[in-house]
């Protein structure tokens, strides 16, 4: 209904796609860094690479340009909780850019705030609406003594979700996951990584020498992402004391960095800080696993990206990650109820040489599997999905709206919504 026949054809699963125009809202992107915002800079910059165009709005300031992909910056305040993310609001240009770029189809990236304009102008414009999950916020609430919350939260995204053609979740945990808490129509994002920008070829003996702080010859664990209440950081210190000369490096940072400072002072952990690109590769191809005790996960990108590096991967036999981990093949998954499961995961790494590089070429060869364009083509597919079955106008009236807004138990924000 709304595609625009253009100069050239991609081909699905069903015959050709045509290229799209997407406008993507989302509550973060760069210069934001973690695993949301790097699948969609990655999704962004494999449909303009295909001939597509991609209008993203996100909040605060940063670059106003992707790829090629325009950036509509909406000013907004630090979430006290957690400095690192901005609060945006929709507002009434939204409307106007929306209208001049004509979008095939609108995607609502974890709508909460600014994205929720997603919702409203999907149903004002009667345009096609998908919506995906990344971040488990019902969960999170817990970790920031917000847990009571719990159930107007699911009440909310039930709303925003049940508003869509299709919900898309990153793993099949969290398929299960939403449809279990009422969301409809839910469907699976194919995980992917860029196999080329992580590689085993990265390993580096300066690099490893830098993150064990010159003790490059002892077991060197590695955590990279958030540094959050909910990441679980803390069941590494019983592991560093039960394994002599065991070191850690934490790469990342976050709201919870201090209190952790504290927690590991006199043990062998450095905190990293930030690291992307290169420098990021090379680390995750430096170190003996990387860890990820998180319970929280949607899917756990980190260790899709350790994989490709040859890395041996660690993570808890929860969330979206045991979509990831084949236990005992390409990486381990510990059980996180149980106080030294972790410890003796490495435990065993560590004593089986042989074992532990047979699981990094199997990781790296699982991780071959994971392509952006194969992943992209399978969101285009859904696109057309979307588009082929036209919305019916909802008539939703900005009052409604707000009360939606409100029910975030975020309050005195006015909206400027035409």
């Amino acid at each position: 209904m709304f595609l625009r026949r253009r100069s050239s054809l991609s081909l699905g699963a069903d015959g050709p796609l045509l290229q799209v125009k997407v406008a993507l809202f989302t509550e973060v992107f760069l210069p934001k860094i973690d695993g949301v915002v790097t699948r969609l800079r990655n999704t962004v910059a494999e449909l303009q690479r295909q001939g597509d165009q991609v209008l993203i709005f996100a909040p605060g300031e940063g670059i106003t340009n992707y790829e090629g992909a325009d950036i509509v910056r909406m000013p907004g305040n630090r979430f006290p909780l957690y400095p690192e993310l901005t609060l945006s609001f929709p507002r009434a240009s939204m409307r106007r850019r929306l209208l001049n770029f004509e979008p095939d189809v609108i995607h609502a990236a974890d709508p909460a705030c600014l994205a929720a304009g997603a919702v409203y102008y999907a149903d004002v414009l009667n345009k096609p609406l998908i919506v995906s999950y990344h971040t488990r916020l019902p969960k999170y609430l817990h970790y920031y003594g917000l847990g009571a919350l719990e159930p107007a939260a699911w009440a909310l995204m039930r709303l925003r979700h049940n508003k869509a053609q299709m919900n898309l979740c990153t793993s099949s945990v969290m398929v299960e996951e939403l449809t279990s808490h009422g969301v409809e129509r839910v469907r699976l994002w194919p995980k992917a990584v860029d196999t080329e920008g992580f590689h085993p070829r990265f390993a580096s003996p300066s690099m490893r020498q830098w993150l064990s702080q010159g003790h490059p010859d002892g077991p060197l664990l590695l955590y990279v992402g958030r540094v959050s209440p909910e990441k679980g950081i803390e069941k590494l210190r019983p592991v560093l004391e039960a394994i002599p000369n065991a070191r850690l490096a934490i790469v990342g940072g976050g709201p919870h960095q201090k209190h952790l400072e504290q927690l590991f002072l006199g043990t062998r952990t450095f905190f990293a800080g930030y690291l992307s690109g290169q420098r990021l590769a090379e680390a995750m191809a430096s170190v003996d696993a990387l860890v990820l005790p998180s319970q929280s996960e949607t899917l756990g990108l980190v260790l899709i990206e350790a994989m490709a590096a040859g890395t041996i991967v660690i993570g808890a036999r929860a969330g979206g990650i045991p979509d990831i981990i084949i236990d005992g093949q390409t990486g381990f998954l510990f059980d996180p109820a149980t106080d030294t499961a972790l410890t003796d995961v490495v435990r065993h790494l560590l004593a089986n040489p042989a074992e532990a590089q047979a699981m990094r070429r199997l990781a790296r060869e699982q991780a071959e599997q994971w392509s952006w364009t194969a992943a992209t083509q399978r969101l285009k597919e859904f696109y057309r999905e979307a588009i082929d079955t036209p919305r019916k106008p909802k008539n939703v009236s900005k009052p409604f709206f707000e009360q939606a807004i409100k029910k975030t138990a975020i309050s005195g924000i006015k909206l400027f919504l035409p």
